[in-house]
Formats: structure tokens, sequence, C-alpha cells
């Protein structure tokens, strides 16, 4: 394993100059500027929101985004807010500043994909060269020489028992702590197109009952009792075989989106499945969140997002409604939501973070020069 300490310097970002263009680690810059001009969010279907603007300057800078894409976002339990990106790194935002850490740091990779915190306070990092481990200042990277079973982390999960799940692209893993196991799941029998490998594990999800729920590329869905496993593919009703998210809703069922079929809702007993032809913005749906009101929310590849307004008639495709940038500011790919303690909504979009004060969704840049 791989272990380095992070510096206690920040280099502070002061000039706008040439060499400023790309980020590096370890940036510490100041609170987040001002935004000025507003632009149009097309609204799809009517909702509650009655009102919803795109509010940004008019074409900002690059650099003045947190990243180009958002992978993935968690605040930790001192409210700091963690951006993984698809090549920047990962980027915390305290509330006054902003912090990149890179392989140069210590991650073991550059493409964050999931960020986890476990009880402890212990956070930790799913990257495309291993998993990473933070903590009080120190990351220490784990890879195949430790165990794993490929570098290539695509999803992580930490589950009731404390055990660490990692969806690889070469199947899924758990670690106790001292021990990296492979975890050998049903193989694909049906003739699906993946888009790297049946192997790849998209997502993880721990259900109430302890259940873990692994998404894969083209294998279908599988579900994991601790002692064996039931997978479900689209002859039992599944919307698709490569599924991208898992997300539970107020009732308890389960949500599934998939990589070009839509999203499936389960019962325990069948699936409902909804796509564009019942309001979804988009059949490829790359992550999922249910809010605290019961809203899901629904980030897409290339079509923004949908909201499924919990307060519909239930499970009604008039329940939707959708909302996608026109500006061409962003090229609409959403592939992280996450809801802050306070209740705001952030989404990772293809050009930058977005929140969503009920009424807007706003660019949140870095301050500009």
């Amino acid at each position: 394993m791989k272990l380095q300490v992070l510096p206690l310097l920040m280099i502070v970002i002061s000039s706008c100059n040439a060499q400023n263009k790309r980020l590096v680690e370890e940036q510490k810059l100041t609170e987040n500027g001002g935004v000025t001009a507003s632009k149009p969010f097309s609204k799809m279907k009517t909702s509650s929101f009655q009102s919803v603007n795109f509010l940004n300057s008019d074409k900002p800078e690059d650099d003045l985004q947190v990243s180009k894409y958002i992978r993935t976002m968690m605040q930790d339990k001192n409210g700091n807010i963690w951006f993984g990106t698809n090549d920047d790194g990962v980027c915390r935002y305290d509330g006054t500043g902003f912090v990149y850490f890179t392989e140069k740091a210590g991650l073991a990779g550059n493409a964050v994909r999931k960020i986890v915190q476990d009880e402890t306070g212990v956070i930790w990092f799913a990257t495309n060269g291993g998993v990473t481990r933070y903590d009080k200042g120190m990351f220490t990277s784990y890879t195949v020489k430790d165990g794993l079973i490929n570098n290539d982390v695509w999803s992580m999960l930490k589950d009731k028992k404390g055990n660490l799940w990692l969806g690889t692209m070469s199947g899924v893993c758990r670690y106790d702590g001292k021990t990296f196991t492979s975890i050998k799941m049903p193989e694909a029998k049906m003739k699906t197109k993946s888009r790297f490998t049946p192997a790849l594990v998209w997502s993880i999800y721990e259900d109430k009952a302890g259940n873990l729920w692994f998404g894969t590329d083209g294998g279908g869905l599988h579900k994991y009792d601790g002692a064996s496993f039931t997978t479900f593919t689209d002859k039992d009703g599944l919307c698709g075989n490569n599924i991208l998210s898992i997300t539970p809703d107020k009732t308890g069922a389960m949500w599934f989106g998939s990589w070009g079929n839509g999203v499936s809702r389960y019962n325990g007993t069948a699936f409902t499945n909804f796509t564009m032809d019942n309001g979804l913005c988009s059949n490829e749906i790359w992550t999922m969140m249910n809010d605290k009101k019961g809203n899901i929310w629904f980030g897409s590849l290339g079509s923004g997002i949908s909201c499924y307004n919990a307060s519909s008639v239930p499970f009604a495709a008039a329940g939707f409604t959708n909302f996608s940038e026109n500006e061409g500011r962003t090229k609409n790919h959403v592939q992280s939501i996450l809801e802050d303690k306070d209740g705001k909504l952030w989404f990772g979009f293809s050009g930058g973070v977005f929140w969503f004060d009920g009424k807007r969704l706003i660019n949140f840049t870095k301050p500009g020069c």
C-alpha cells in the first residue's frame, strides 16, 4: 500500500496568469464569487416549481468551474463538501475555500468516482487507480498489490457491518479492514451489449434489510443476502440489464436507473418501468437520489434532470418534471446529485457544479479575477 502525508502548507491563488489555467492539488481559493446574469432553463412538464432559471455569467471561463465533470459528491460529518472529478482528483469545499488533491497528494487516481465516510470519520475514495483511505491528513492507497481485484474502481459502499464493498472492472470485492476478498457473482447468460464488460459493477446499494444490490454492465441486477445471490434481468421485468444507479423511494421500494432503457421501480414483487414515453427526461439515467421530501431526482446523460414529485399520484408518469440547460453552457450530462444537511440540492453537470434554490439552478464557481 502507498502512504502519503498531506503537506501542511497550501498554495494560495492570488492571480489569473496562464500558469493558473490548470488547477493543481492543494490550491486554496477564497469564497465563491457572485453570479450576474440569468439564463432560462427549459421546462418540459408542470410541477410545484413554477420559476426555474439557469443563473450564471454569459460564458464563465472553464477554470472558474470546480471541474469539467463532477462524478460524485459527498458532505462529510464536519460539513465539508467533497467533489470527485473526472481528471482533477478530488476537491474539498469548507464553506470558504477550495482544496484540490490529486495523485501527487496521495490519491490512487485522478478520476474519483465515489466517496464515502465511515463511522469513525475516515473518508474513502474510489478511483481509476485503486481505492484511497484519508484519515487525519494522511492518504493510504490500496491496489492489486494489496489484494484489490482490479485498480479500476467504479462503485463503493460501506455496509452496516463496517465492510467496504468495491465494484471494479473485474467484479466486486469486500474489504474488512485487513483483507480484500473477491465475491463471485452469477455470470451473465443473456445476450446484452456491455459498454465495457459484464463483470463491471456500476452501482452498489444496501437496503434496510441489509441486502446488497449490485448493478452491472450488461449482466443484470444482483441481490445478495450475505449467503446467496438472486439475479434479475429484463426477462424478469427489469427495464434493462445495464444498471447504472440504485436508490430507494420513501416507501422502501427500490429504483434502478439503466443505460438506454429508462428506470425500474421494484416493490419486492414486480417491476414498474418508466422511459421517455412516460415523461422521463432520458432513457440513460446515470445517477438518482431520494430527497428528504420524498422526491426522486434523476441525472441523465445528455438530457439534464428529471424530478419525480412525491406528492403526485403514486408512480404516475405525470409526476415527472424535466429540466435541461438550453444555452449551450453544458452538455446536459448530470453524473451526481447531493442533498446537503440544510436540504440544498447540488447537481454535478458536465459544465460544473450547480445548486437548486427551489426556483433557480445556480452555477457554483470559484472566485473570478
